[in-house]
């Protein structure tokens, strides 16, 4: 992608999506595409600031939408908690850590739970948090952080 003009994503032999690299990941319309580009990709309907999501569970958005979504999270964007955190995200969901893979002075967390995300930690706090599969923990995501777009 770094190299292309346009990219064309083929899923299941058919085209599921076509533009600049810099379009396809930042609007990606599967899961397949997301997990290409790196997000965390999650369809809801929502209306005003809140999406409620098609596998339920509820996401806080800072921007304004209405009808059906797609609401993208950057695992960067994702912090876990030992217990419950106090403070300004709006977005708080208790999750369960389900698999982690080390990259370089990161490791990304699969997380699942009433929301599941991806998340990226540094290697100092995921063993200051002693996680380990099947760990629960609690991640965040502030409202400001969470890409919202029409599906």
């Amino acid at each position: 992608m770094a190299l292309a003009d346009r990219v064309v994503v083929v899923e299941d032999g058919r085209v599921v999506q076509e533009g600049t690299p810099a379009e396809v990941a930042r609007r990606p319309r599967t899961d397949y595409v997301a997990r290409l580009v790196g997000l965390s990709l999650l369809p809801g309907t929502a209306e005003g600031t809140t999406v409620r999501l098609d596998d339920g569970g509820v996401v806080a958005v800072a921007e304004e939408a209405d009808g059906p979504v797609f609401v993208a999270v950057r695992p960067e964007s994702v912090a876990l908690y030992l217990s419950r955190p106090e403070g300004s995200p709006r977005n708080v969901w208790p999750v369960h850590l389900v698999g982690a893979t080390p990259y370089g002075a990161t490791v990304r967390c699969d997380l699942e739970g009433e929301v599941s995300l991806v998340a990226d930690v540094t290697a100092t706090a995921f063993a200051e948090l002693q996680l380990a599969p099947g760990s629960p923990v609690w991640a965040t995501v502030k409202a400001s952080e969470i890409a919202v777009y029409e599906r």
